[in-house]
């Protein structure tokens, strides 16, 4: 299968590179090729007649979104927009990462694939949604994977910061403790794709590990599984304000990977555990 992976140096980029590299890749990264341009997005898929596209270019800064609000929409939603538009006229299927910021996240249970997302409160969110809207509208062939809480080898993420202040023999980490949410792997995220491509699924999946934390749960099972003796501090969200609000639930439920009789997801603490060996 030909496959096109935008966003292939990103951190979850990089992870699907691996792992499916038995296919026959196009990889591109932001300085190879800008989604936000709708010209070149369609003459690359033109050029190069991909099966299927996976995308994870993103601007994932959720704070920097709230003051780089063009920026955001163009790489988000317009992105995902020519994507979809080039997907439609060449006949390849379209794969698209996004987020749990796309619900209002104050929910008292998980959100499962088949709640009405809104975009949420955050600038992010709302640019994610209208990428998923351009998509369902412009490209029948979809899949929309909704992941939250992601870590791993290639990119700044919660638990490389947590390892990087432990280094720093600090007396106490404080971590807030009153937003709840999945850990995920890319690891995890990068076989759940690749059972999805084995399927001719459409619509959207969530696909994030099994079970939840808050992140000063997070926190000390990083601390505890790399044998670390790091005081954790449980504080709230007011003592840490942001220019983006975090939502209090993040948490994603996995219907449609039941429904399809795929793998499970793992449970999260293991996941992190097998990631923590590999990469201390």
């Amino acid at each position: 299968m030909k496959i096109w992976i935008t966003g292939a140096s990103g951190m979850l980029g990089t992870e699907l590179a691996s792992k499916l590299s038995s296919h026959d890749l196009l990889l591109t990264g932001r300085s190879d090729l800008d989604i936000s341009n709708e010209n070149a997005v369609l003459n690359f898929c033109k050029q190069n007649k991909p099966d299927t596209v996976i995308n994870s270019a993103a601007f994932t800064n959720v704070d920097a979104c709230e003051t780089e609000k063009d920026l955001a929409w163009m790489v988000n939603a317009w992105g995902c927009r020519n994507l979809a538009l080039a997907c439609s006229t060449v006949g390849s299927r379209l794969i698209s990462i996004s987020t749990d910021y796309v619900f209002e996240g104050d929910s008292s249970r998980p959100y499962h694939e088949f709640d009405v997302a809104n975009g949420g409160k955050t600038v992010y969110g709302q640019t994610k949604f209208a990428g998923e809207q351009f998509i369902r509208q412009l490209c029948p062939n979809h899949l929309i994977v909704r992941i939250a809480w992601l870590y791993g080898s290639n990119g700044k993420n919660f638990v490389d910061t947590m390892l990087s202040l432990a280094e720093k023999n600090l007396s106490e980490i404080k971590v807030v403790n009153d937003q709840i949410g999945n850990p995920t792997s890319t690891s995890a995220v990068t076989y759940l794709i690749k059972d999805l491509l084995r399927t001719d699924y459409k619509g959207v999946v969530h696909g994030t590990c099994e079970g939840s934390a808050t992140w000063y749960d997070f926190a000390k099972t990083i601390f505890e599984l790399s044998g670390l003796h790091q005081k954790v501090v449980p504080c709230t969200s007011k003592e840490f304000v942001r220019p983006a609000p975090r939502p209090s639930n993040s948490r994603l439920e996995k219907r449609v990977i039941q429904m399809l009789g795929l793998a499970p997801m793992p449970e999260w603490k293991e996941e992190l555990a097998k990631y923590l060996k590999t990469s201390i």
